[in-house]
Parts: C-alpha cells; sequence; structure tokens
C-alpha cells in the first residue's frame, strides 16, 4: 500500500499525459473543458507527488 501511496503522483501525471494523447488521437483538441481537466489532474499529480515523498522521506 504504501509503494502504490508513494506512486499516486506519477499515477495522476501519466493519467492526465494519456488522456492528452488520446483527445489528440481522437481530434477532440477544441475541447477546453476536457483539455483543462486533464492538465488540472496533471499539475495536481505533481502536487501530490512532491508532497508524498517529502513527508515518506521525513
Amino acid at each position: 500500500m504504501k509503494g502504490l501511496l508513494k506512486n499516486l503522483g506519477l499515477i495522476l501525471i501519466l493519467l492526465g499525459g494519456l488522456g492528452m494523447i488520446a483527445c489528440q488521437f481522437t481530434g477532440n483538441v477544441n475541447n477546453n473543458g476536457v483539455l483543462g481537466g486533464l492538465f488540472f489532474l496533471m499539475v495536481v499529480g505533481l502536487i501530490v507527488y512532491i508532497v508524498i515523498n517529502k513527508r515518506l522521506a521525513d
């Protein structure tokens, strides 16, 4: 469980990136709501990655 929690930020970043790639292939690049949500998911993943790894290192 601790290993999954440690990688939660990376998983969120990858999901956001894969979602953006899927939008590119499906031609759904004009939908700002979807792209903004995926970008938000990536930013949250980055913040979660930093916070969790800082707390686990202490």
